[in-house]
């Protein structure tokens, strides 16, 4: 739409490869039919559609527009839920008597949306949030496509285990081992036995590919419930020494310290996850001394579980670090014999002064001296853009 030059052609929006995010993020239909897929690196995606057009991301632009449609869902119905950056779930029971039926107001919003805003959306019509997902998935683009109950074992169950929402690749890649490879092979399995294996998201995808998902969709200004806070990074070069992880970690920490306190919680316990050069994924978690926001505090635990977990026969690719375990800060607390709380309470104070020269004088105003050299990061986006209905 921004650039008409680029209609009918193979295109496809890939992420920087000098930050090493170098995957497809989003193709058309053209580059779709040559073979293109959603996240894989961009040397495969050029050896299926050599003529392959790669244009960079617009974020600020994703976000306008996001922001556009959310206008447009909202005079059809209050109870609009995002979904990432670019999906939404609508729930329109509540709107039939003045707009018609599912199906009409689906047929609707994609006209006005091309109408008013130049984009064509895909539009998945059913009985529950994951099917209404899937449906949004079957065809595209502008399409609507309506999945009722009795279309679960015609249908649904046909489909690639994939397909289902929370089946990604490394689920799907664990299922097959065991013969897995339709969602109706999912759904006749013992939900005890998929419990026992992947635990209780086993149990959540056994009942989402019988269509039991009873998950509600949230109503306009309703908060989105915080469970755990965390942020990571790919690197710009394999990361070999262990103690190279210290200011790594220091520099994650701070941004998940910031957006502890902007939701006024502390961390229980700490989740740091690690992503070798060969993109084997690991995650540990541990449960923290003593609640905290502190950056230091934080870094410092992050640091001593990966030297725990992690004996660096790969080098590391990408880095990650969760807090989880949240209670209110303002919550008392009991102090123990084994963990410095007024130490604590000076490195807490020490970034509330941080955060607050920053709040004031700019982001690149003060930082730490370890994090003065060549980092290995790459170029992170600016935290003030957010996609609109999810939490800054």
């Amino acid at each position: 739409m921004l650039n008409p030059k680029l209609k009918g052609k193979p295109v496809a929006v890939a992420g920087s490869r000098e930050d090493r995010h170098g995957i497809i993020l989003a193709k058309s239909q053209e580059a779709k039919i040559c073979g293109v897929k959603t996240g894989e690196i961009i040397a495969e995606a050029q050896a299926k559609c050599p003529d392959l057009i790669l244009v960079p991301p617009q974020y600020e632009a994703y976000v306008y527009y996001s922001r556009l449609s959310r206008e447009i869902y909202y005079r059809y119905t209050d109870q609009v839920e995002s979904f990432g950056l670019d999906e939404c779930w609508l729930d329109v029971t509540a709107s039939k008597k003045l707009f018609g039926s599912g199906p009409q107001i689906a047929d609707e919003l994609r006209a006005v949306m091309r109408q008013e805003l130049g984009l064509t959306i895909s539009v998945g019509v059913s009985y529950n949030k994951v099917f209404a997902k899937l449906g949004s998935d079957l065809k595209k683009p502008d399409a609507t496509n309506i999945i009722r109950e009795d279309d679960l074992e015609k249908l649904v169950w046909q489909l690639p285990v994939e397909s289902l929402l929370g089946v990604g690749p490394a689920t799907r890649t664990k299922l097959s081992r065991f013969g897995v490879r339709t969602i109706g092979q999912l759904a006749k399995l013992p939900p005890s036995w998929l419990q026992a294996k992947f635990g209780v998201n086993g149990y959540k995808l056994w009942r989402w590919a019988n269509g039991l998902d009873d998950g509600k969709v949230r109503h306009w200004g309703e908060p989105i419930p915080v469970k755990s806070i965390g942020h990571s990074l790919t690197l710009r070069q394999d990361l070999y020494l262990n103690t190279e992880l210290k200011s790594l970690f220091l520099d994650l920490s701070q941004e998940v310290a910031r957006r502890l306190r902007l939701a006024e919680f502390k961390a229980g316990g700490l989740q740091i996850s690690l992503k070798s050069a060969n993109f084997n994924y690991q995650e540990w978690q541990t449960p923290l001394p003593y609640p905290s926001q502190s950056s230091v505090y934080l870094a410092k635990a992050a640091y001593q579980l990966a030297k725990e977990k992690y004996d660096f026969k790969e080098p590391l690719r990408a880095i990650g670090i969760r807090a989880i375990s949240l209670i209110p800060q303002e919550q008392p607390l009991q102090l123990n014999f084994f963990s410095d709380a007024a130490e604590l309470e000076r490195l807490e104070h020490l970034d509330d002064a941080i955060y607050d020269l920053r709040a004031r004088y700019g982001a690149d105003c003060l930082t730490w001296g370890s994090l003065l050299g060549e980092q290995k990061t790459a170029e992170p986006t600016p935290w003030e853009i957010c996609p609109p209905g999810l939490p800054s």
